[in-house]
């Protein structure tokens, strides 16, 4: 954290108080919450091929999202610093926008097959020109993360589930992904950034709004 930054705020030392949980919060804070990734969570962070991310508004709104890529789709430049690409997505860029609005970002790394979790609080910043990028085929920019804590997590609640395979829509290392599916409803051809205009007909052709609810609840999309 920053110099005479606290890590827990009143509220939540008003809710440990009602639980009489402060002891035992003091105590984890002191034993696990650290400003740098030691060895093994920055080994366990660069194992993974996806993470939540979790980022703030300008109103103080926070959103969250699913970002995957290939294995080591977070690179750890140094114990407090991690990096991450942006891929091609639904154009809402509710992530990049709070980021550049709050810089505030959570991170949160799970592995389902044996469970473990890091969780890691940072100061980011976007870049559609970041010298990373030649390190990520077909992203559209690098977001960095300085990291202000990060802490291991209990993985007692995590669920266990079994990896089946990589999503085909992780860039190869060409850059190169199929063309979404979602980019083929008709009612979206219009509003499809300059780039993807006219490419439904390339891949398949213009579907229905219920044919890519189909595929979706499929696993085709």
């Amino acid at each position: 954290m920053s110099d005479g930054e606290a890590f827990y705020t009143e509220a939540q030392r008003a809710v440990q108080d009602q639980f009489d949980t402060t002891p035992l919060a003091q105590a984890l804070e002191a034993a696990i919450v650290v400003e740098e990734l030691d060895d093994f969570a920055a080994g366990f962070v660069s194992s993974r091929d996806f993470f939540f991310l979790s980022t703030v508004n300008g109103a103080g709104e926070p959103t969250v999202s699913y970002k995957g890529g290939g294995v080591g789709t977070v690179t750890v430049i140094d114990p407090s610093t991690l990096a991450f690409p942006i891929y091609d997505g639904n154009g809402m860029f509710l992530s990049v926008g709070n980021i550049e609005a709050t810089a505030k970002i959570g991170m949160l790394f799970i592995d389902f097959e044996t469970p473990h979790r890091v969780r890691v609080q940072a100061t980011a910043s976007f870049d559609a020109d970041d010298a990373l990028m030649a390190a990520y085929p077909g992203c559209i920019g690098v977001v960095r993360a300085s990291i202000d804590c990060a802490f291991v997590n209990c993985a007692r609640y995590i669920h266990p589930h079994a990896r089946v395979a990589t999503s085909k829509y992780v860039p190869n290392a060409d850059g190169e992904q199929p063309f979404a599916t979602w980019k083929r409803i008709d009612g979206m051809q219009e509003y499809l950034p300059e780039k993807d205009q006219g490419k439904a007909a390339e891949h398949g052709g213009v579907i229905t709004e219920q044919q890519y609810g189909e595929a979706l609840i499929a696993g085709e999309s």
